[in-house]
């Protein structure tokens, strides 16, 4: 079985979702650990009610590639074949790239490569686009520049206001990032070029670190009994 480890630094709703899909047997894997770079992060406490390995590592004052080395440590100490960033506030150093090549998923609230960076939701808003929705990408040394594995499309209604939209799109975050997980722990992706393509037969190996599937929204349903 092979090992997650989750990154986060605030509420930790697309942990739950991922940890309710592997009770479920939807997700062939386990959560190794769950990392915070913010002591006070409910998703900490979040991962402590449900069991998991938790680990606090403060970021603060601390050069971008110094943390990450500690972080890389500590996942290669739990042995950790997938990290997820689920809502991790900080960019990667190409150090922790380098690590895990091939092997960071990254969940993001807008459809790439539109809108990148902080406060998707509220560009696409801000914007006036009709349609929006969210993306689960492999992690590169750019923000949010990585080849996509699963996206999912959520309209934008004349009602809506940044939060109610920003609800509507986590709900579909939860489904499609279960599913790319999915996906890559069953060497099920094959990348040409900038191209993610689903396959059935083995292609990329889950080795050891250091040795993406076309989507708009699957029938992967992670609600379903």
């Amino acid at each position: 079985m092979k090992n997650l480890g989750i990154l986060l630094s605030g509420r930790g709703s697309n942990l739950e979702a991922i940890a309710r899909n592997i009770e479920a047997g939807r997700i062939p894997g386990r959560i190794a650990v769950v990392i915070s770079n913010r002591e006070d992060a409910p998703g900490l406490a979040l991962a402590r009610d449900l069991g998991l390995e938790v680990r606090y590592l403060p970021s603060k004052g601390k050069q971008r590639e110094a943390y990450d080395r500690e972080v890389v440590d500590v996942l290669r100490q739990c042995r950790v074949d997938v990290v997820c960033l689920a809502g991790f506030m900080r960019v990667l150093s190409p150090y922790f790239v380098r690590a895990f090549p091939g092997r960071i998923l990254n969940i993001h609230p807008a459809l790439l490569p539109s809108f990148p960076g902080l406060e998707a939701q509220r560009q696409a808003w801000e914007y006036g686009v009709k349609f929006t929705g969210c993306t689960v990408h492999l992690v590169d040394e750019g923000v949010d520049t990585g080849p996509i594995i699963c996206q999912a499309v959520v309209p934008v209604f004349d009602e809506d206001t940044v939060e109610t939209l920003s609800e509507r799109i986590l709900k579909e975050e939860h489904r499609i990032y279960s599913e790319a997980i999915r996906l890559l722990l069953e060497d099920r992706v094959h990348i040409q070029g900038r191209r993610v393509l689903r396959k059935d037969a083995p292609a990329l190996s889950l080795g050891r670190p250091g040795e993406g599937e076309r989507e708009a929204g699957s029938g992967f349903d992670p609600h379903s009994p």
